[in-house]
């Protein structure tokens, strides 16, 4: 029987996804193992596998093709002794979701789990809906969210995709030509809302970027979105919109840290130790002397971790990644700074597997490389802090009762207030400055 090969869900968050190149063609035959296409999740292009053997009957998808949803089908694989002539009952049958029926390729190699709990999954695509004459309506998720959104009836529209399936071709069109909107039941009266509601309400928006600009004659250079900035905005949105931010600064003095930074790097050529180093091992130690601070909120509790696991901020040409150093605190600073040096460079090149930026207890974003002095960060849901590094500088200080010059950097902490309290959070600022002035304690 046919098998219907779907778009793979190559992270636990991921929805939809961008089918960049096929490395099989109609006719071909495959194998187990063998990579069959690329797919771009919103953080990296990644190879996937055939989990069966076959030949290719059809490929549904082209190249390029973005917004995918995961378990829509994208090709149709034909077993033993199978002609084209069971590629339409394939295509035109829903997927099941059985091993004998359909088959999702497989990342390659397999990702892990991310290491911290993955947020709620999306909701499961709705059903075909019933058209007016009771037959069932075939569409893509996409499509169905795009006509709830938009008030469309999918009913009364006509596919184009494969076997008259509605995709979201269809829906642009429809909204062009003005197709019937769906019947909605008469909503219930809202409640007269509160001074207090009113006065929260946000205004109504008003017109775009792009619709300012062309109303002033401005010109620009329209740019789409990427898989990676789509993320970036909606997770950040979010993350302001519904997590409680406060924010904690304290200035680290450097200069005992250069020394023995510079010692440690005259000592073998085999590593170069940079200050992002010394802050991700004293991030991690500090979090191991206040586990409070490693933690998450969830509706049902907090998450207290029992590892600290950093997410390193590193700026890609898409937008900005997070890799990980998993269990930081056991990590010495030459490895850390191998495995940073690595996990950086892969993901300029959108080489990374999702479980090494996905999860992470705790977040670091230094911008001081860049000469700037000091800024709050956002945080990284579902992680409860993020510490914003700036750069190190001389600056005048009181010593003994004298002045004297220094070198020295800020460093804000962001901090979810559900999870974190503002004792907390000074206490772990508190320790870790005292390792970043301190940093022979670190090698201990």
């Amino acid at each position: 029987m046919p098998i219907n090969v779907l778009m793979p869900a190559l992270s636990p968050t991921m929805t939809e996804g961008t089918l960049a190149k096929w490395h099989v063609k109609e006719g071909d035959e495959i194998s187990s193992g063998d990579v069959i296409a690329e797919i771009e999740t919103d953080k990296a292009t990644m190879e996937v596998e055939a989990v069966e053997e076959g030949r290719i009957g059809k490929l549904l998808v082209s190249e390029g093709t973005e917004g995918v949803p995961v378990n829509e089908t994208i090709a149709i694989l034909l077993e033993e002794g199978e002609d084209s002539s069971a590629i339409d009952a394939a295509a035109a049958a829903p997927a099941k979701g059985n091993g004998a029926e359909t088959l999702a390729a497989s990342p390659a190699p397999a990702a892990a789990a991310a290491a911290a709990p993955a947020p709620a999954p999306a909701a499961t695509p709705a059903p075909p809906a019933p058209s007016s004459n009771g037959a069932r309506v075939f569409a893509s998720p996409l499509a169905r969210r795009m006509a709830a959104q938009a008030g469309l009836d999918i009913t009364a529209l006509k596919g184009s995709g494969p076997h008259g399936r509605v995709v979201k071709a269809d829906i642009d069109a429809a909204l062009a030509g003005g197709k019937p909107a769906a019947a909605a039941a008469a909503p219930a009266p809202a409640p007269a809302a509160t001074p207090a509601q009113a006065a929260a309400a946000p205004a109504p928006s008003g017109p775009g970027a792009r619709q300012m600009a062309d109303l002033l004659g401005m010109s620009y250079r329209l740019e789409p979105l990427s898989s990676m900035r789509k993320v970036i905005a909606s997770r950040l949105s979010e993350s302001k919109q519904t997590v409680p931010h406060f924010y904690l600064t304290v200035e680290c003095q450097l200069d005992e840290l250069l020394k023995v930074r510079k010692d440690l790097n005259s000592r073998s050529d085999e590593y170069k130790i940079s200050v992002n180093d010394f802050v991700i091992r004293a991030a991690a130690l500090a979090l191991k002397k206040v586990p409070t601070a490693n933690a998450s909120f969830d509706p049902e509790g907090l998450l207290y971790y029992d590892h600290a696991d950093i997410s390193v901020a590193v700026a890609t040409p898409s937008g900005l990644i997070t890799p990980i150093i998993k269990a930081a605190e056991t990590k010495g600073l030459a490895t850390i700074s191998s495995e940073m040096k690595d996990l950086a460079g892969r993901a300029r090149e959108g080489k990374l597997q999702p479980q090494e930026y996905q999860g992470g207890s705790f977040s670091v974003s230094n911008l001081g490389m860049f000469g700037v002095k000091e800024f709050a960060a956002i945080i990284n849901p579902p992680q409860g802090c993020i510490l914003a590094v700036g750069a190190g500088e001389q600056r005048p200080v009181i010593k003994d009762g004298a002045v004297s010059i220094a070198t020295a950097m800020n460093c804000t902490l962001s901090v979810d207030h559900r999870v974190v309290d503002g004792a907390v959070g000074a206490e772990f600022l508190a320790a870790f400055k005292k390792l970043i002035e301190d940093p022979l304690s670190m090698l201990l």
